[in-house]
């Protein structure tokens, strides 16, 4: 199968500002876009995807119609257009703005203005999820790994989802809650557990104490994926005995780095 590089990639972006649009674009093109449309709001690009299928969308946070959460979610919903990658590019730094984007599952949230290094960074984060790639582990075959995702956000899980099977993991399970969670692991050995940190029933910190006082698999490793801000509580989860706390976007270069290290100290 060919893998797609920044050439290949097609890419559309929603920019109302004609002068923000013109920026983008250049830094597009100096980054190595050639393909690409441009829309002004959320439904004529809905109306240009449905005719043309983008790899990637590239939006403001603010359009004339409806919010870039509006549009991930609508995106998110759409049989057809629920694996296109999204990037975000926002002044927006309110986390009640910001974190249902990020629950959607999106390759970066960029700054407004941002840096030449920062579009590459998302656009390399594009094609490590389009171009699946094994991840090389010393003792263990990536197929044959064994993961529990738990996160109370479908749209979460399916990007992580997304994210592993692009390392050759395909064997997984998940569970809507940390409380969810719980039975599945009595009754399931997993090799190593990805975890988002706000839940409602049973938090990521919640189950974590539990995993590694209460369960027959206390020494698995675990990942936390989250939005969490508040260092407090970081901290905390830091103590409970984590094995890696990744941000989200999750981005797939970080996550292969945090599971060959996890799985190396097994």
């Amino acid at each position: 199968m060919h893998e797609k590089s920044l050439s290949d990639l097609y890419v559309l972006m929603i920019e109302p500002s004609k002068a923000q649009a013109k920026f983008i674009h250049r830094e597009l093109k100096a980054a190595g876009i050639t393909r690409f449309e441009i829309a002004i709001d959320g439904n004529s690009a809905l109306a240009l995807m449905s005719q043309f299928k983008p790899d990637l969308v590239i939006s403001a946070m603010y359009l004339p119609d409806m919010t870039g959460s509006d549009l991930v979610h609508k995106i998110r919903a759409d049989e057809y257009l629920k694996d296109v990658a999204f990037m975000l590019i926002s002044s927006e730094t309110g986390f009640e703005q910001i974190d249902p984007i990020r629950q959607a599952g999106v390759t970066a949230i960029l700054p407004k203005p941002f840096e030449s290094s920062q579009l590459k960074r998302g656009l390399y984060n594009t094609l490590d999820i389009l171009n699946p790639d094994t991840i090389e582990l010393n003792d263990f075959n990536a197929e044959d790994l064994k993961v529990l995702i738990v996160d109370d956000s479908k749209m979460a899980r399916n990007h992580i989802k997304r994210v592993l099977n692009g390392l050759g993991i395909d064997n997984i399970t998940e569970a809507d809650d940390g409380a969810n969670a719980v039975p599945i692991l009595d009754e399931q050995f997993f090799d190593f557990v990805v975890t988002d940190y706000n839940m409602p029933q049973m938090d990521g910190k919640a189950l974590l104490e539990h995993i590694r006082s209460s369960s027959n698999q206390r020494s698995i490793p675990v990942l936390m994926v989250t939005s969490e801000g508040n260092m407090g509580n970081l901290a905390a989860v830091e103590q409970a005995g984590v094995s890696g706390i990744c941000d989200k976007p999750f981005e797939s270069d970080t996550v292969r780095a945090m599971i060959q290290m996890m799985m190396s100290d097994v």
